[in-house]
């Protein structure tokens, strides 16, 4: 847990410097993660003419019901390098990301925990990667915001024995992935 209170601290106090100086900014939702009924909001700062500092952040307080479970909350922060002018066109990030989860009864893509209709996984993850994106101006306070992007995440984890059951399997398990960390089309609102 120590790992992923530092990783908010440095997000906070990154932004905080960020913004003292930046002249644009954007407010946005994933459009994907809102068809998982996950909360989400992104903030992106001009830091340069050609950077800003985007970050998201998703919560997932609900229960489903079904012997489903799927609360998480998901901490990203990006660096963006814009190809011509920020907030419009192509850019390239370096992101990172920190979250903790309590899943049960889903199928995750990409094979990630095959176990996870049967069991229960509780949890926290750190990691970073890179990603693409593209961001097309629909007027001047309205953009579209594509953007895919694969790193790695170190992953700790408690295995149980189903959604609703308290009986622990396996205790400080680790997973080291490596694949997709982002997706997402955003509705972006630029002042």
């Amino acid at each position: 847990m120590g790992k992923f209170k530092q990783l908010i601290v440095a997000i906070v106090l990154l932004c905080t410097f960020s913004g003292t100086y930046a002249q644009v900014a954007g407010v946005k939702t994933n459009l994907i993660v809102d068809a998982t009924t996950t909360m989400n909001v992104g903030l992106e700062i001009a830091t340069a003419p050609k950077n800003t500092l985007d970050l998201y952040v998703n919560w997932n307080p609900w229960e489903p019901g079904g012997g489903r479970l799927i609360k998480h909350l998901l901490i990203q922060p990006e660096y963006r390098f814009w190809f011509c002018e920020k907030f419009a066109g192509s850019f390239l990030g370096v992101h990172l990301h920190g979250g903790l989860f309590n899943m049960a009864g889903v199928k995750l893509p990409f094979n990630m925990y095959p176990g996870l209709r049967d069991n229960r996984y509780e949890g926290e993850f750190i990691g970073g990667g890179v990603s693409y994106g593209y961001q097309w101006v629909l007027s001047k306070s309205w953009n579209l915001e594509a953007n895919v992007g694969a790193g790695y995440a170190y992953i700790n984890y408690d295995k149980y024995q189903c959604g609703n059951c308290g009986k622990r399997l396996e205790k400080d398990r680790d997973k080291h992935y490596f694949g997709p960390t982002k997706a997402a089309l955003s509705i972006v609102y630029v002042f």
